[in-house]
């Protein structure tokens, strides 16, 4: 049984190759299991699809505490790392991420995403979110646990800045959070692979994109040196698509039979969850 500092060390090394880390991102301990047992060898959530999942809308809408207390049941249910989107840490001072921090420690989570934007979308001030870095690295020194940062810049998120400032404000970033103690740096919202590939060579640490319709597949992303790829709320969506395709069926003309195609079986599931 791998302990939880094992299970960080696993973590960021998994980020050095030779294989990109590719991270299917659940909201539960069913999603997880479900991961986990594909052959998947890290568990990310999605903060989106925890907050819905939990009854709230995204952007820190789930509650600490609840976001924690389903971290902490995702973390018992499987054997594998497991990385917490904490999104903007659930505070505005670096205390407040420092004890969200704490939090997932003691969930038994290895690993955190950090953005940098407000809940408006606008960028946070470039410093404090160094300091935020800092005191997370030094949290998991603390505990002896070297918890793994993905920091994230919303640099190029639509409509947050002009194109021609996105990427240097990006590298700018990025290249500040690494030096503050992040062990991967995020930059979803990049489609091409000339500017994917740019970032690579501008940025000091292992890149993590967000896999989004129209951009380059993972075999590609792997080329051109991605050491990691998130899938974001896609998973959540499907499963949600899938219940309203069910549920127009049942509705509309009492057809119930489509439900059951290609569905994992009731024994299938329940024995992931015995373990």
């Amino acid at each position: 049984m791998k302990t939880q500092r094992d299970k960080a060390l696993l973590l960021r090394d998994l980020h050095q190759g030779p294989e990109v880390l590719i991270l299917p991102n659940i909201w539960d301990c069913a999603s997880a299991r479900v991961v986990e047992e594909a052959g998947f060898p890290v568990i990310a959530t999605a903060s989106a699809s925890m907050s819905w999942a939990l009854g709230y809308p995204d952007h820190q809408g789930a509650p600490r505490d609840e976001m924690l207390y389903l971290t902490r049941r995702i973390v018992a249910s499987v054997q594998i790392p497991v990385t917490v989107d904490i999104e903007a840490g659930y505070g505005d001072t670096v205390a407040e991420v420092v004890e969200t921090g704490r939090g997932v420690l003691a969930a038994g989570a290895v690993g955190v995403n950090l953005e940098d934007s407000d809940e408006s979308g606008a960028l946070m001030d470039m410093r404090l979110q160094v300091e935020k870095i800092a005191a997370l690295r030094a949290l998991g020194d603390s505990e002896g646990v070297p918890l793994v940062i993905n920091a994230r810049t919303d640099a190029f998120h639509p409509g947050t800045l002009a194109p021609d400032q996105q990427f240097a404000e990006a590298v700018r970033r990025l290249n500040a959070y690494q030096a503050a103690g992040a062990d991967c740096l995020f930059a979803p919202f990049v489609m091409d692979a000339p500017t994917i590939a740019a970032l690579i060579q501008s940025v000091n640490g292992p890149l993590n994109i967000l896999l989004l319709p129209g951009m380059p597949s993972i075999p590609e992303l792997e080329a051109l040196g991605v050491r990691r790829v998130s899938t974001g709320p896609v998973l959540f969506l499907g499963a949600m698509t899938k219940a309203r395709n069910m549920m127009e069926h049942l509705r509309e003309d009492g057809a119930f039979s489509m439900a059951y195609a290609d569905l994992i079986s009731y024994p299938e599931m329940n024995g992931l969850m015995m373990r």
